[in-house]
Formats: structure tokens, sequence, C-alpha cells
């Protein structure tokens, strides 16, 4: 890697996250996909796979402390809030926001893969991420930049209750609105075996209520009550 590419790195480390590494080569590893070692065997040797695994960690305690101290509900409350500001779509799309997606190294066909897998990436590389601030900056460092880009999600989440799960609060409802129980049917699949898209509607009675797409039929299923909820909540019942 040459010095300016480099440099593009440590620019977008004190735009985005207020320093210039000391050690850049760690914020490189952090976007650096296993494809991408693969594919350049001879001239890079480490993916971001043991970042991502330190941060995954560090991400977990921060927000569980975060939680533990500011609210008193019950374990299994703070745990489903939890949940929700960690999982892949919520990290993903403050991935996307600090807009680092331009830095990944990754293979060719993981950069024409689908759009789930993408998201995949960018969530694993913030991650990743969290682990290379941890060791350049400590727990500090690690915790400023989580609350910056994640806590404050919470207030959203709370708001719109997405923090429940959507299958299950969509069959309390449309049970309550409707007096039946919600069903699922597969609307169509693309793609080969191995990445393959599933759509799927929910339906009350014959009337579909929401349509949704994954990677697998309880990713596809889980949109489509999402988009269901939001129906009813457009109607005031939900």
């Amino acid at each position: 890697m040459t010095p300016q590419q480099k440099e593009a790195y440590q620019e977008f480390a004190k735009e985005k996250l207020g320093f210039r590494f000391d050690d850049v080569e760690l914020l490189i590893t952090a976007m650096t996909h296993r494809s991408y070692v693969n594919e350049h065997k001879k001239s890079v040797s480490e993916h971001n796979e043991r970042l991502e695994f330190l941060g995954d960690a560090v991400l977990e305690l921060v927000a569980t402390e975060f939680l533990y101290r500011n609210y008193s509900e019950p374990e299994g409350v703070l745990t489903s809030w939890r949940s929700a500001l960690v999982r892949t779509e919520s990290i993903s799309a403050a991935g996307e926001a600090l807009g680092y997606s331009p830095l990944v190294r990754m293979s060719r066909g993981e950069k024409n893969g689908s759009e789930r897998a993408r998201q995949v990436i960018v969530a694993d590389v913030f991650e990743a991420l969290i682990g290379a601030v941890y060791l350049e900056r400590g727990y500090e460092g690690a915790e400023k930049f989580v609350a910056e880009n994640i806590l404050v999600k919470l207030d959203g989440i709370l708001e719109e209750e997405s923090w429940r799960d959507p299958k299950s609060w969509l069959q309390e409802i449309v049970q309550r609105e409707d007096g039946v129980t919600p069903s699922y049917q597969v609307l169509g699949e693309d793609g080969p075996d191995h990445d393959k898209e599933f759509e799927l509607g929910v339906f009350v009675g014959e009337k579909m209520i929401g349509r949704g797409k994954g990677s697998s039929k309880q990713a596809a299923q889980q949109e489509a009550a999402t988009e269901a909820i939001e129906a009813y909540r457009e109607m005031g019942k939900a």
C-alpha cells in the first residue's frame, strides 16, 4: 500500500473518529475482508476477523453498561433493548453513516454480492473498527465511539418500539384487532443456493398486510411483520 493510500485511511480517522492512528495498520486491517486476503495472498496476510471478535465483545460490554447504569427495567427488557442496538442492521447503518465503504478492501466477487451480504460486511467492519479503536485508544476511546454511533439510537428504538420481536408483536396486534392469527406465505425465491433471497407475505385471511425479503425465510418474515406493523401504526392501531 502506498503512503498516499495510507493517508486516505488517516484522513478518514481524523474526520470521522477525531484522531489519527498511531498504528494505521490497525485501521487498515479493520477494513480488510477475508476475501481480499484470499485474492492478495502474496501482499496481504491479515484480515479483520480477529478485530471483529474483539470489537463485538467491547460493543456488547459498552451497551450493557450503559443500559445498566441508566435504566431500571427487568433483565429481559434490557436484553431486548441491547439486541436492537447491536443487531446487524443497526451497526451496518452506523457504518454507512460513517461512510467508510469505499475504504473497505474486499474481493471483486464480494463487491458484486447481494445487498444483504454487503450489509453484513459493513457491519463486521464496524465491529472490527471498534476493536481497532479499543487497541489504539483504550476502553474510554471505544466507549466514546460506540456512544456517538450506536447508543444515540436508543431513543428512536424505544419510540418506535422496534426492540420488540416483530412477529410476536404483530400477532398480538392482529389477534386484538382482527381476532385471528396472521399467516406467512412464500411469494418467491431468487438466486443460487449459497446466496438465495426469499420473499414472503404476511396475511390476515386472504389479505396481504406486509411483504418482506431476506436471506432466510425467518428474516423475510420479520421484515414482512415490520411492514405490517407500520401499516397498523398508520391506522392508529399499533
